[in-house]
């Protein structure tokens, strides 16, 4: 069960809080609407439940609060925007990287592919895909983790009458095994139609806590179709005879031969025109658009019998308990469908052209479980009528089910629980490293830049034969590899900010510090082989282009090596705190840049002036302090790693990361939210 107990935003100075003091309850085994009109603060209600905005209250997923929940992807799944990641990340890719960070094995992302009608289109492009694609593709990332909540921020928006069919019975499906379903809507009759419990607020406040009948029958405003050749005149007639009894009745004429009447009855509109002579083909009472009178939940009942349609041209039923309508000459027919019990027969009426792609639905008996769906038709102009005779017999408001649409079923639960590893966060962040077209070619432009800057210097011969190896030129405040490194830090943590990758039931955009060893390792490793690949290609080109004396192996290379791995790792560790603390990729970029051009002048300024002070003997200052005994070749180590650190650009970077690590540290690890 979900229990949201007084959830109130922080509002800014002289505002009204979006949400006030909202409590509801969503229970298991049911689907439950938050309805409220544009503005009403659904969306806030569901970022406060998930902890991703200040606020106060507290919501209780099956008694635990989000933050003390050891495997959140295995209690909550959450879809609350349409884009569902980096457009140019694979279907797949998305799911496989999500599998990851869920800690479930990566067959389960093929799967859930399977089951949301994704299978053919699982290498494509997030880029490419509909809004109805992004909704499937959003409902398999909330799947993943096998959660018993969903919640689901107005997940049928933009969609096709079709797909939000599907949609709802996936989620019906979900209810019906006992998960628990909250989804926002602005829509009344959407709500009256797909939902068992329905939670209206307005302003932020509770207005209205009712199961969907009552919802129906209380705050939807009744009203009759009518089908009639005589649109007009029928209307007239009602409106006359309205005025003449002192009645407040409305006629709404709408499209085709369809009035609408607000304030009447059926036997009173069918009294009216047999009075007048007037021919009506429909005449039904609704509520708002959702079809037939709203019925509890119903369940499938297998003794149902479906009895075949006419073919055209037919002038009897096929079976038993089938009569024609009298429509049936003019591409309109009647379906009668019995089930066990006293006064239990329907009609349904479709035209013959959904009858020839339509499959043949069950009615499902009214009196069964209430959170179990029933079959529904798939075909959004399908109407079930009582059948003559039976006028009190309740009507039947059929549920989509996944299978309407061909899809498989529900996924299989999970066998085991996520695991909980240090690699996990390690596997999450190469899956999302290398499933982007933007790594692979920042690499091939780093190589392509270094070469040619290569070539270039050595034509010159004013660069030294370091220089030549790294293709750094004067003008050049980092060389490239240095910068790709920077860049290729940046988007990992400035993609989660544009594109959020992990679900939001894990509480804020992932800044925990198990995410940020994995990022920095990861980092780290793609600048050191970023830089292999450049200096080995550097020479390469050089030797092919000038031959072998033009670049020969420097007798230090060994510190080399050193001093250009600790630049690149740097550099992407700069690029990716600051874009962890400032949320955007250009700021990770611009600390990267800001290190050459603006904290190594300040620290030439400061340190200005010839040293007093040599660090000589401080290998054996070392030993004599921790009372160890160490090879000799350790002290040559420690004295390169002390002129490394006393360079400029080595300087200014430790100083840039000590800060920046501090700044991430108090802005990102305040959160309750874990990994």
């Amino acid at each position: 069960m979900l229990q949201a107990v007084g959830l109130t935003s922080t509002p800014r100075r002289d505002l009204t809080s979006a949400v006030d003091d909202l409590t509801f309850e969503a229970r298991p085994g049911s689907v439950t609407a938050l309805l409220g009109a544009s503005g009403a603060g659904k969306t806030t209600a569901l970022r406060l439940m998930l902890e991703l905005q200040s606020g106060r209250g507290i919501t209780y997923f099956r008694g635990r609060p989000l933050h003390r929940i050891a495997h959140p992807a295995r209690e909550i799944g959450v879809l609350l925007s349409d884009l569902p990641g980096h457009p140019g990340r694979t279907v797949r890719g998305q799911l496989k990287m999500l599998s990851a960070a869920a800690g479930v094995p990566a067959s389960r992302a093929d799967e859930l592919l399977d089951v949301v009608g994704l299978k053919g289109l699982r290498d494509e492009r997030l880029g490419t895909l509909s809004l109805g694609m992004e909704r499937r593709l959003g409902l398999a990332a909330a799947l993943l983790g096998d959660p018993h909540t969903l919640l689901l921020d107005a997940p049928s928006g933009g969609l096709s009458p079709r797909e939000t069919n599907w949609l709802f019975g996936l989620l019906s499906a979900h209810a019906a095994q006992g998960g628990t379903v909250l989804y926002t809507t602005d829509d009344p009759k959407e709500a009256a139609r797909t939902a068992d419990h329905v939670v209206t607020i307005d302003d932020g406040r509770l207005v209205a806590d009712q199961d969907g009948a009552a919802f129906a029958r209380t705050r939807l405003r009744p009203r009759v179709a009518v089908r009639t050749p005589h649109a007009a005149r029928l209307a007239d007639v009602l409106s006359r005879e309205a005025r003449a009894s002192r009645r407040s009745v409305e006629v709404v004429a709408e499209a085709g031969s369809r009035l609408t009447v607000f304030g009447s009855t059926c036997p009173e509109i069918g009294e009216a025109a047999f009075r007048h002579g007037i021919l009506v083909h429909q005449l039904a009472d609704e509520f708002g658009d959702t079809g037939p009178g709203p019925v509890p939940r119903l369940a499938p009942v297998p003794a149902a019998v479906s009895v075949p349609v006419p073919g055209p041209g037919s002038g009897s039923s096929s079976g038993p308990g089938s009569s024609a309508g009298p429509g049936s000459g003019s591409g309109s027919f009647f379906r009668t469908v019995s089930v066990p019990g006293p006064a239990r027969t329907f009609e349904l009426r479709q035209t013959r052209a959904e009858a020839d792609t339509a499959p043949t639905e069950a009615v499902s008996a009214p009196h069964a479980a209430p959170h179990t769906p029933s079959h529904a038709t798939p075909h959004a102009a399908s109407q079930i009528a009582p059948h003559a005779g039976t006028h009190n017999s309740p009507h039947i408001e059929p549920r989509a089910e996944p299978a309407a649409d061909g899809l498989g079923p529900l996924p299989p639960p999970l066998s085991a629980r996520p695991v909980r590893s240090p690699l996990r966060p390690v596997r999450y962040e190469l899956r999302r490293l290398l499933g982007v077209p933007s790594t692979h070619l920042i690499v091939a432009a780093v190589l392509v830049a270094s070469t040619v800057l290569a070539v270039t210097l050595a034509h010159t011969g004013r660069t030294p034969l370091p220089g030549l190896l790294a293709a750094w030129p004067g003008i050049l405040p980092l060389p490239p590899a240095a910068l790709g490194a920077g860049l290729l830090g940046a988007l990992s943590f400035g993609h989660e900010f544009r594109y959020p990758a992990l679900a939001g039931a894990r509480g804020t955009v992932p800044r925990r510090l198990g995410l940020l060893l994995a990022k920095s390792v990861v980092t780290a490793a793609s600048a050191l082989l970023l830089t292999l690949l450049v200096v080995v290609a550097d020479l390469g080109v050089l030797r092919l282009v000038y031959g072998a004396g033009a670049a020969p192996v420097p007798d230090n290379w060994m510190a080399l090596c050193v001093g250009w791995a600790g630049l690149a790792a740097g550099s992407a560790w700069a690029g990716l705190l600051a874009a962890g603390v400032f949320r955007a990729a250009v700021a990770g970029v611009a600390a990267v840049i800001a290190v050459p051009t603006l904290v190594v002048p300040l620290l030439q300024m400061v340190f200005a002036g010839p040293s007093a002070r040599s660090t000589a003997g401080l290998p054996s200052r070392l030993r004599e302090l921790a009372w160890l005994q160490w090879p000799g070749q350790v002290d040559r180590w420690l004295m390169i790693a002390v002129r490394l650190v006393a360079q400029p650009i080595a300087a200014a970077l430790t100083l840039s990361l000590s800060v920046l690590l501090c700044a991430y540290l108090f802005t990102g690890l305040r959160r309750r939210a874990r990994w």
